[in-house]
């Protein structure tokens, strides 16, 4: 199974690195696999340690294909790094060994500290729908304009019928990149 959270990490200057990514957990360790090239991939290799950030603020996850990084951090307590502010929980991680591969490879990680801050309040389609959104977004360069319109239009019952002030927000920051992306396209320019 694939959990979408997102990730931080410190940047060669300090600074943190947001990034939404599917991880998964296996044998009480979990296994982080950014593509080749990343920041994460390089964060994870200079550092060895993260922050695994489970959030239902779908914002964050359209914001970071948007650019839209304004996301508060804090300190964590074991591992030197940041969580998002507005997490329902995180994992703080510490690489243990990397598998390496030529497009992903997988850094398993020891859970070194996890903490809970607000309550899960249930499910929402217009959440879900953003998700799918922003991964159709990460991918727009190898879809095809009719898949991205049908399950745009797909996704788009949830939101008219469930989405909230936030999730119209990360919705409308979505549907502007891929009209900004099919301008781009439409002139011979390629991806944003």
């Amino acid at each position: 199974m694939i959990r979408e959270v997102i990730v931080t990490t410190r940047n060669e200057d300090n600074s943190v690195h947001i990034a939404p990514m599917g991880i998964r957990t296996e044998s009480g360790q979990v296994r982080i696999s950014p593509f080749k090239p990343s920041t994460t991939l390089e964060n994870l290799r200079r550092n060895g340690v993260a922050v695994i950030n489970y959030t239902d603020d779908v914002r964050i996850f359209a914001g970071c294909l948007t650019g839209h990084y304004e996301w508060q951090t804090v300190a964590t307590k074991k591992i030197n790094g940041q969580r998002l502010e507005n997490t329902l929980s995180h994992l703080e991680v510490e690489v243990d060994r990397i598998e390496e591969d030529e497009l992903r490879p997988a850094f398993i990680c020891n859970i070194i500290h996890q903490e809970t801050h607000a309550p899960f309040l249930g499910l929402n389609r217009a959440k879900a729908a953003v998700l799918e959104c922003a991964i159709l977004v990460s991918r727009l360069h190898m879809l095809s304009a009719e898949k991205i319109d049908n399950e745009m239009k797909y996704l788009e019952v949830a939101i008219d019928k469930t989405a909230g002030p936030e999730e119209l927000e990360a919705w409308g920051w979505l549907q502007e990149k891929i009209r900004k992306f099919r301008m781009q396209e439409a002139a011979g320019e390629g991806m944003v």
